[in-house]
């Protein structure tokens, strides 16, 4: 997939899975993106899909990452002060689709993977919500995971 371009918000400082801390940190940004209406401020969209994004790994899904939450939008896009970019690097992806009721089937999809071989490389995964994911009682969210060639 080649590379692109997302505006939004940027977890302040890095989050672990442990004790349940990515949960918290993560669902306060989704809550602050809701409230705000910051994908209503996001100029230059090329879609209204919504990507939730773990990057900048320490180590593996044990350790620290950073998260991201945006839309997609044209490269020479303009970024608001208030709001954050991070360009999405050209990579290698394995699909994954999380179905079911929100949002514990997004969880339910992580422990998969996270149980699973697939060969992981730690650079930017991410979670599209896009029309598929407005019904919370049966949504499908894809998640793209970064993936060593």
């Amino acid at each position: 997939m080649k590379s692109f371009k997302l505006v939004g918000l940027q977890l302040p400082g890095k989050t672990k899975n442990e004790n349940e801390q990515s949960g918290k940190d993560c669902g306060e940004l989704w809550q602050k993106f809701e409230v705000k209406k910051i994908a209503d401020q996001i100029p230059g969209k090329v879609s209204d899909a919504i990507y939730a994004v773990y990057f900048d790994y320490e180590s593996n899904e044990k350790g620290l990452f950073s998260y991201f939450i945006g839309c997609k939008v044209a490269n020479d896009t303009q970024v608001p002060e208030n709001l954050d970019e991070l360009i999405i690097p050209e990579q290698t992806y394995h699909k994954e689709m999380a179905k079911g009721q929100m949002t514990g089937c997004i969880t339910e999809a992580w422990k998969k993977i996270w149980n699973s071989d697939i060969n992981r490389k730690f650079g930017f995964d991410f979670e599209v919500y896009d029309e598929r994911s407005h019904n919370w009682e049966n949504a499908e969210i894809d998640i793209y995971l970064s993936v060593k060639e």
